[in-house]
Formats: structure tokens, C-alpha cells, sequence
């Protein structure tokens, strides 16, 4: 549904409002950063002020400089999301829940509009999950984080008029102290962060934002639900499921061992009882209600009563509170989340709460059962007894030859690749009983392994079977490397009949993508396969890689590719009675498959989603949605409506469809030739390596996992983070948007006028092409390629030095051209005003910290240097702060 010219000037509006508010933030703040620059490095200070200076700062200073620089990176991005949260909260004020953009109160009254039919089963499908990971994109320790929340926090204190002149200086004083916070902190990691370290960084987003925002996203369904279809009596069912694979990823990363993934699971559930005993604890507190003054039923009470009765500390709980019903139990349930008679099962934690809240609707107390004791039960049905389904990932070449070892440990070792490894592997697959392993045959891989299996054996088959939750194969090539898990489960322990554990095959790479239908069917031909799916509900989980399939191939080819896939698997699964739930793994930049949450999920085909989709949150990703309650209720909520609103009303583009899928078929092999051609032009890895601090980002201390998969050097190795990331750091951004120019080229070269004609219909009337202009045309504005020559001149050979450059700066023309000839506008980006503004703002600044990264690699390489430069370290933190992301 297009917004109406109201709508829009209600949206202008209700943006100039915050912008002005967002204008006197940032003076504020950064007042109060030159009066701490002006005390503890007070040379930095005019150079700070003036916000076009673009002096290089001396070498005695320039560590000064990148720091107070990062931090007002990152005091801006705050008054960025608080500026948000306050511009939609004015056109709810103003306008209603449905003036916001991706509320479920305007998803439903779409769908009511255009096919109020569909909503019921929709709703019924519904079900997001957002997936944590600790990908190492997120270049800010959770010290910083802690201090950035409270910054946030003061902010949103200041919005409110109620604080005298003291008051008010009071708070704007604590932000000074905030602020001066940040500048003693210190921005930088001094060692790699532990696994623990790194578990708690995610557990920490629950305890801050998203124990309390999931029930409000229940409640906010609730109340569009009623005022939109009327329906106020019916109970809303949980729609979100969280994952993590922060302790549970070891593709790549050896720390990853069993022990660790047992403690992630063991802090999980720490996190989850001490939420539901502090709401459980002020539930108590409040709910003082008297037994002789509400005159409880009788049944009701007696149901009390039995759930009292089934704790040791029955009699004491009666004693301390007479006749107080409610707090009795609450109290008893309360007991039974530890200790004796604890809980075993969260259904029955669930049952007694629910039997609390029928209770006080007997008293009509209904607003207290509402706002005491349904957010536990919500939060209950989401987080059980872990807090997130704990996934585990391990690459394909892992598994295969960790079952070869095992074959070789039974005494018959098998050829991985040949005829015999498949024969052998359908063979013993469904084989009721398998030879038993001597673990001391095994290498330390192969041990590892085969002891995490009987970790997820124990778990799926414990009290708490979601504690863990898919198994992801990274680098699935062939049915046979699936296979190969599910083999491994049964050498753990899981049945003939059936293996509870959810298999997900991670398609990354362009063939793979293509390959996918092909492989799931010889899957599902296999008995055991096909037994535990239709146990597990029918319903396949697919994963697919955006980052490694866009360095495969290139951002448009890769789009276009896993378009494909999806609507190929879905009518594949189909065809054996499956329905798909895609697994997205996406990253923050547009090279990683980032973009904006509705636009994306509304671009996927139609028909695909069927109310149920996964992503992954990365890094920076993470904090950006999910450090504060405001913008996580937001971010859920967007994700949550835009599936409903896919899967009520996506239908296909009708006759347009395959004139569409032709021309996109062609644009994307022309675009993966061009780009395919850059990557094998003799001298570019030279380049690369060269013109950019992808070699010296290994010793930014950013998450626990190595750059490269295996420890080789080849590129095909390095993982699609590092490849982005340094990318990023020289403003080629290539990753982004090479090949599109020559595509739409060579497109129109082919097709004349009609081929120019047929892009603007496709900008006008494709969701997907839609999109991928659009992120084209973003990255294109931040990249730079006079920074980027500038990066070149490291490049010691100057015959590769200018012939790569040439193609690069060549390509972006074209680009630019394509982008204005496709859009009809005069100049990049003036449709994303918020981005420019914000570009434009930290553009000077930016400038300069690239001026003294490549001044400090060319120090550090000419020199030969050990010791690795912390103002180099500092650059490319600062970089990442003024962009946005960092890989």
C-alpha cells in the first residue's frame, strides 16, 4: 500500500520536529565533549570544533584526536536512535499506532483492507526468529555499551519537562560524567575476548532490552488485534523464538569446544530464572490481596491452594502470608524455580501461572493479571528455562573428516568423495545398531566433536530438548555431507527411527544456491531423513549465506541468485510435503545482506516465507537493535509485521514476472562476469592486500574467532567479514556495488531503448530490483574514490596499482551513471535525506582519520614494524564508528 501525500507530510513533519530535537542533542553533546577535550588534551580542541578542519593532527596528538573523534562518532549515533524512537512515538501521539511505519496496527489494517480472509492463517504461521551471533563485526567492548545505555538513558530522561533549572543541570552534569567516562574507558581491547566474554555480551541485550520488550510486543499485537478486527477475548500467541550461536559456532573457531557450549547453555538458564524471580518477586510484592475481602471462588482457590501444596515450604508460605491467595502462590511458584521440587519442564511453570491469572479474573482483577503475572507467562512461553535455543555450527570439512576417522576407528576406513562413502553412509544411516567408537582412535578434532554430539544427545533428549537448536553445516556442498551428521547422531546415541535434531544445510556459495534443490531431494529420499523431518512438524529449515555468496559472486548476482533459491527449494519441498522456514544470514552492510528489515523482507518471492523466517543479528547489528527496550519493541515488531503482511499479501508480479526474471537472469550474469573479471585480473589480490589493512585487522581484538577459516592465505579462505570490513576501511566498497554498471550497460547496449525502459518499469514495479538500486545507490554515495586512490598509492607496484584502480573507478562511473539513469535524479542519494545528513556531517572528520590510517600503514609496513600501531587500531574503530558497521 502506497502512503498517502498525508501520510507523508504527517511523516515530514513529525521528522522536522525531531530533526530540530536531534539538532539541539548533538550541541549539547558535543559541548559537553570539547569541555573534556578542552581539559585532558586541549591541542585536539580547535581541531574538534571546527567541524570542515581537515589538518592532520601531529603524531603527539593523533591518538587524542581518534579518540575524542570515535566518541563523538558514537554520542551521534545515540542521539541517531533516540531522535528515532522519539519521531515515532510523535506520530503515534499524533496520528495513531497505524501512522507508524511497520506497527502491527498498520500491517493489519492493510490486510484487513486488501484481504481480510488471510489474516487468521497468517497469524496462525506467524513465527520470527532473531539469532545472535557473535560474528566478529562489533568492534565496541561491553563496558562502552553499558556506558552508551546510560547515556541513552539520561537522554530520554531529558525529554520530559517535569525537572527544575537544578534538576535538569543535574542530569546534563551526569552526561558530562558519562561522557568523560568514555574518554578514560578507552575504546580499545587489549586482548581478544574469552568465549565468556562473549556469551555474557549477548546475554546482556536480554537483561537490558529484550526480557521487557517481548512481552510488550505481545501486548502491542494484542491491542492492534482488537482494534482492528475487534477481537479483544483471544490470548496472543508468542510469534518470536530467539536463537544464539554464541557459544554454539565453532566453523572456523577451535576455542568453540563442548564445555563451552555447555556453559552457554548453563548461563542461558541463569539468565532466564533470575528474570522470571524478579518479576515473579514484584508480583508478590503487589498482589496484597486479601482472601476475606475479594471473596475468591472456591475453585479458584482451591487451585491456589494445590499449587502451594506441591512445594516443601508450603506450610511457612501459608504461615507468612494468611489469606493472602496470591502471593501464596506466587510464592510457591516462586520456590519451584530452584530447590527441591523444582520445575523440571517449563510447560508446568506455565500451567501454574496460568492458573494465577484465571484466578484474579475471578476477583476481576483482570488489569493486574495483565500487568503482573501475563508478561511472566509470555516471557515463559519465549525464553523457557535457556533464555535462546543455543544453535551449533561446524563446517562441512569438519564433519566429513571427522567421520572418516570414525570409519577408520571401526576398522574400515572409506575414501571420502568415492562410491563407496555414499553406499556406505545411506547404508548405515538407517542400521538399528552402529559399532561402538573407541574415542581414544580420534584425533583431538575428531574427540571434540564426537563429545559435543553426545552433548546435543543429552540435551535433545533432557528436560529442556530446545536448549539446543539446529545443527548448521556450514559449506553444504552434496546430500552426502548432510548425511554425514545425521550418521553422527546416531553414533551419539539418537535413534533408527528417529532423530530429534533439526539439520539445517547452510547454502553459500553461488553453485551451492543452484545446487540446493537438487541436494534436498536426494535427501529426503532417505528413510531416516524423511521419518524425522515429518516428526519435527514438516516444516524444512533452510540456511542461506548472503555474505559468502556475494564475494563468490557479486551483490547483484548473489541477490538475484538467492531469489532464485528460495522460490526453487520452496517448490522442491513442495513436492515431498514440506513447507521451508529460510534461515537469512544476513550482516549489517549491504554487502553482508544487510538492509532495511521491512523493504528486504517484503522483496523475498512471493509465496516463500509462509509466516515463519530466521535471521541472524551480528555484531554491531546487535547493539543497534536490541542495546535499548524503545528501539528492540520496534525492531521485533518490524520484523514481526513485515512477515504477517508477506505472508497475508504477497503475491507474484503477474505478467511482468518473466520479462522481470529475464532481464534480472542477464543483469546478474553480466554483473558476475565484471566482478569475476576484477577478482582474477593479475596483481588484485596484490592490491587487495596491499590498499587496504585487511593483513593488520587481525590485530583488532574484536571477537574471539580468526580471520581465516583454516590458517591458509589464500582469498578464497578469508572469511567474507574481514573481506567486507577492509573494503569498508578504504572507501572502495566495491563489495557493494561492482558489476551493476556494466550490467545495466551492456543490458541496454543489447536491448537499445527498450532495455531502458524495461529498468525503470522494474524500479517501479520490483520489490527486488527496488531494493537492489536502492542499496546500490547507498553504497555508491559513501563510497569515495578519490579516499580510495589515496589507499592505492600503497600498492608498491605501480603497473597493478593503476591498472585495478582504472577498473575500479571506471566501474563506478558507470555505476553512478546506471543508478541516475534508472531513478531519474540528479545526483546520488537525495532520496535517503537521513543518510546524507548523517554522511555529510561526518564526512570532514572522516577524511582526516583515513589520511592518518594510510600514513600509519605506510609507516608500519615501510618499517617493517613488530609492534602493530595503536593509532592504526584506533583508525579503523573510528572508520567503523563514522560508517555505520564495520564488515
Amino acid at each position: 500500500m502506497k502512503a498517502t501525500r498525508t501520510g507523508v507530510n504527517r511523516m515530514d513533519h513529525a521528522s522536522d520536529i525531531t530533526a530540530d530535537y536531534a539538532q539541539d542533542l548533538r550541541a549539547t553533546l558535543k559541548g559537553l565533549l570539547l569541555s573534556i577535550v578542552e581539559k585532558r588534551a586541549p591541542n585536539i580542541a580547535p581541531l574538534l570544533a571546527d567541524e570542515g578542519a581537515d589538518d592532520v593532527p601531529s603524531a603527539e596528538t593523533m591518538g587524542q584526536y581518534l579518540q575524542a573523534a570515535n566518541i563523538w562518532f558514537q554520542l551521534s549515533k545515540i542521539v541517531e536512535e533516540n531522535a528515532a524512537v522519539r519521531e515515532r512515538r510523535y506520530l503515534e501521539t499524533d496520528e495513531g499506532a497505524a501512522a507508524v511505519e511497520g506497527s502491527f496496527a498498520q500491517t493489519m489494517g492493510q490486510i484487513k483492507a486488501e484481504n481480510a480472509g488471510a489474516f487468521g492463517a497468517a497469524e496462525a504461521l506467524l513465527c520470527v526468529g532473531p539469532t545472535l551471533t557473535a560474528h566478529p563485526t562489533e568492534a565496541k567492548r561491553v563496558t562502552i555499551l553499558e556506558i552508551h545505555r546510560r547515556i541513552y538513558r539520561l537522554l530520554v530522561s531529558l525529554e520530559a519537562d517535569r525537572w527544575t533549572p537544578r534538576e535538569r543541570e543535574d542530569r546534563v552534569e551526569q552526561l558530562r560524567n558519562e561522557i568523560d567516562l568514555l574518554w578514560l574507558s578507552g575504546e580499545l581491547r587489549m586482548a581478544r575476548p574469552s568465549l565468556a566474554d562473549e556469551i555474557e555480551w549477548g546475554l546482556q541485550f536480554f537483561r537490558d532490552s529484550l526480557f521487557d520488550a517481548t512481552p510488550q510486543l505481545f501486548e502491542s499485537f494484542a491491542r492492534a488485534k482488537a482494534e482492528v478486527f475487534g477481537d479483544e477475548a483471544a490470548d496472543v500467541r508468542p510469534c518470536v523464538r530467539f536463537h544464539s550461536w554464541i557459544g554454539g559456532d565453532r566453523d572456523g573457531n577451535p576455542n568453540v569446544t563442548a564445555e563451552v557450549t555447555e556453559d552457554a547453555i548453563r548461563r542461558g538458564r541463569v539468565a532466564a530464572m533470575e528474570c522470571y524471580q524478579e518479576g515473579l518477586g514484584k508480583a508478590i510484592r503487589m498482589l496484597s490481596i486479601t482472601g476475606t475481602l475479594s471473596r475468591i471462588p472456591d475453585p479458584a482457590k482451591a487451585a491456589l491452594e494445590a499449587v502451594v501444596s506441591r512445594v516443601p515450604e508450603a506450610e511457612a508460605i501459608a504461615a507468612r502470608n494468611k489469606g493472602e491467595y496470591f502471593r501464596q502462590a506466587l510464592s510457591a511458584v516462586a520456590a519451584r524455580l530452584n530447590g527441591e521440587n523444582a520445575y523440571r519442564h517449563v510447560s508446568d511453570f506455565i500451567t501454574d501461572l496460568k492458573v494465577v491469572e484465571r484466578a484474579l479474573d475471578t476477583v476481576q482483577a483482570k488489569g493486574l493479571s495483565e500487568q503482573l503475572v501475563r508478561p511472566i507467562r509470555w516471557r515463559a512461553e519465549v525464553f523457557g528455562f535457556r533464555t535462546t535455543s543455543l544453535d551449533i555450527r561446524q563446517n562441512s570439512t569438519v564433519v566429513t573428516s571427522v567421520l572418516a576417522e570414525v570409519w577408520a576407528a571401526t576398522g574400515k576406513p572409506t575414501a571420502f568423495g568415492s562410491g563407496d562413502w555414499s553406499a556406505r553412509l545411506r547404508a548405515e544411516i538407517g542400521k538399528e545398531k552402529l559399532k561402538k567408537i573407541d574415542m581414544a582412535l580420534l584425533s583431538p578434532e575428531g574427540q571434540e566433536l564426537m563429545t559435543l554430539m553426545g552433548v546435543i544427545h543429552a540435551t535433545r533428549q533432557g528436560d529442556d530438548p530446545e536448549s539446543i537448536g539446529s545443527f548448521i553445516l556450514s559449506m553444504t556442498r552434496s546430500t552426502d555431507d548432510l548425511l554425514a551428521v545425521y550418521l553422527l547422531a546416531r553414533y551419539a546415541g539418537f535413534s533408527a527411527e528417529f532423530i530429534s535434531l533439526p539439520i539445517v544445510p547452510l547454502f553459500e556459495t553461488i553453485d551451492d544456491l543452484r545446487n540446493a534443490p537438487a541436494i534436498l531431494r536426494d535427501l529426503f529420499a532417505v528413510p531416516i531423513v524423511n521419518r524425522s523431518l515429518k516428526r519435527l512438524g514438516g516444516k524444512v529449515e533452510i540456511m542461506l549465506g548472503y555474505s559468502d555468496s556475494n564475494k563468490d559472486g557479486g551483490f547483484i548476482c548473489s541477490t538475484w541468485e538467492l531469489d532464485k533459491a528460495q522460490r526453487k527449494i520452496t517448490r522442491e519441498l513442495a513436492l515431498h510435503g514440506y513447507t521451508p522456514r529460510f534461515f537469512h544470514g544476513r550482516g549489517g552492510s549491504v554487502s553482508r545482506g544487510g538492509a532495511p528489515t521491512g523493504r528486504a523482507i517484503a522483496a523475498q518471492p512471493a509465496g516463500t516465507i509462509g509466516g515463519a523466517m530466521r535471521t541472524t543479528e551480528q555484531g554491531e547489528v546487535v547493539s543497534a537493535k536490541y542495546a535499548n527496550r524503545g528501539t528492540a519493541l520496534h525492531e521485533l515488531e518490524l520484523m514481526a509485521s513485515s512477515v504477517l503482511s508477506h505472508t497475508a499479501l504477497s503475491k507474484p508480479s503477474g505478467k511482468d514476472e518473466p520479462e522481470f526474471h529475464d532481464a534480472l537472469e542477464a543483469l546478474s550474469g553480466m554483473s558476475q562476469a565484471a566482478y569475476s573479471n576484477l577478482l582474477h585480473r593479475p596483481g588484485f589480490v596484490a592490491y587487495f592486500q596491499e590498499a587496504s589493512p585487511v593483513e593488520e585487522l587481525a590485530q583488532l581484538k574484536i571477537g574471539s574467532r580468526p580471520a581465516r577459516r583454516f590458517g591458509a592465505s589464500s582469498l578464497a579462505d578469508l572469511r567474507a567479514i574481514p573481506w567486507v570490513f577492509a573494503w569498508t576501511q578504504n572507501r572502495h566498497l566495491l563489495t557493494g556495488w561492482y558489476g551493476f554498471g556494466t550490467a545495466c550497460e551492456s543490458f541496454q547496449k543489447v536491448r537499445g531503448a527498450e532495455g531502458k525502459a524495461l529498468l525503470a518499469k522494474m524500479y517501479e514495479r520490483s520489490h527486488l530490483f527496488h531494493l537492489m538500486v536502492d542499496e546500490v545507490e547507498k553504497t555508491l554515495y559513501q563510497a569515495d574514490m578519490k579516499i580510495a586512490a589515496r589507499y592505492s598509492a600503497l600498492v608498491t607496484d605501480p603497473a597493478v596499482r593503476e591498472d585495478v584502480l582504472g577498473l575500479i573507478e571506471a566501474e563506478y562511473e558507470r555505476s553512478k551513471a546506471a543508478i541516475l539513469m534508472i531513478t531519474g535524479e540528479d545526483a546520488l542519494a537525495d532520496r535517503f535525506v537521513k543518510l546524507k545528513d548523517r554522511f555529510e556531517r561526518a564526512q570532514p572528520q572522516l577524511n582526516v582519520i583515513h589520511q592518518i590510517q594510510i600514513d600509519q600503514l605506510t609507516q608500519l609496513r615501510g618499517d617493517n614494524a613488530s609492534k602493530m600501531s595503536i593509532p592504526l587500531l584506533q583508525s579503523m574503530n573510528c572508520i567503523a564508528a563514522g560508517l555505520g558497521w564495520t564488515g
